[in-house]
């Protein structure tokens, strides 16, 4: 492994910033023999690595067979990486509360991206048993929003 070199404050603030304007937990980059990665969150704090061999990847443990779940009902999943907004603007009523009725393709809640809001819909007629995010939490791709059975 190669010696440790000096960290190019501008460049991790350069990739801080892009984590906040995207909505990212993690960011990597990787220029002349050097990568930097940056990760906000429960991902520990922020470090510079120099570059290292790849490692093989250990085979993932498959579960043993279950029975499967009783009406775990369908999530409603988060169309993009942003920020959710459970209501159509501050201090108003909620798209949705735990058990209203929902109909295809309603309105259940915002995903803000890149200062575009975009509704997030209904993938199915039902009610909602469960909210799984809280108003304003940053989400990822295909992250469950909500149960509706």
């Amino acid at each position: 492994m190669a010696g440790k070199f000096d960290i190019d404050d501008a460049l991790v603030r350069k990739l801080a910033g892009l984590l906040s304007e995207t909505g990212l937990t993690e960011i990597e980059y990787e220029a002349g023999g050097r990568r930097v990665r940056v990760a906000r969150g429960a991902a520990g704090p922020v470090r510079e690595v120099a570059e290292q061999p790849p490692v093989a990847a250990a085979p993932p443990e498959v579960p043993p067979p279950s029975d499967p779940p009783e009406a775990a009902g369908v999530p409603v999943t988060a169309p993009m990486v942003g920020t959710v907004y459970l209501a159509p603007q501050p201090g108003a009523d909620p798209f949705v509360k735990v058990g209203d009725a929902v109909t295809e393709q309603q309105t259940v809640a915002l995903i803000e991206a890149m200062k575009t809001f975009n509704p997030v819909r209904a993938p199915r007629a039902g009610t909602v048993t469960r909210i799984l995010v809280g108003d304003t939490d940053p989400v990822e791709f295909g992250e469950d929003l909500m149960i509706i059975e």
